[in-house]
């Protein structure tokens, strides 16, 4: 069996690995005038992988692991974890509602660029708002945690 150092190195490379994966899918929607289904797909192909990259340490090691080092900057680890997941969840509910008012016009099938998708729903601009505001929450706390953990990662692993 691997060491838990060695362990513990390769989760926080394969945490590590997801920030690429955001910022990529980040740039590529923001670089678009026009949000198509094919743009949106591609965009949320590498989100998906920056997410899966982050979440199955977290649920696979760092999770079953806590209340065995529970501490001040375990607990401050999780806690900054946790926010960046919930910042999560803030942005799914715009985005949804999003998708659903766009996909109901039709929007991602042709590349209409006349319509301003604020008309398009009385709350859109409440959901674009919510969307932006967990996406900047979702990094902000992520980047928080991460630099928790590696700060974690090379107090316990390395001057151990």
């Amino acid at each position: 069996m691997a060491s838990e150092t060695l362990v513990a190195a390769g989760m926080a490379l394969v945490v590590t690995a997801s920030l690429p994966f955001y910022l990529y899918g980040a740039w590529y929607i923001l670089d678009q005038e026009v949000v198509t289904w094919d743009v949106l797909i591609h965009h949320l192909k590498y989100i998906t992988v920056g997410l899966l990259l982050t979440t199955i340490p977290v649920v696979g090691w760092m999770a079953p692991r806590f209340f065995d080092q529970l501490g001040g900057f375990a607990a401050l680890h999780a806690f900054l974890g946790l926010q960046a997941y919930a910042m999560l969840v803030v942005a799914l509910t715009g985005i949804v509602r999003i998708f659903q008012v766009k996909h109901q016009h039709d929007l991602y099938d042709t590349a209409d660029r006349d319509v301003d998708i604020g008309e398009l729903h009385e709350n859109m601009g409440a959901w674009r708002g919510r969307l932006r505001i967990g996406v900047a929450g979702y990094v902000f706390f992520w980047l928080l945690a991460w630099l928790v953990g590696m700060i974690r990662f090379f107090l316990d692993y390395v001057l151990y």
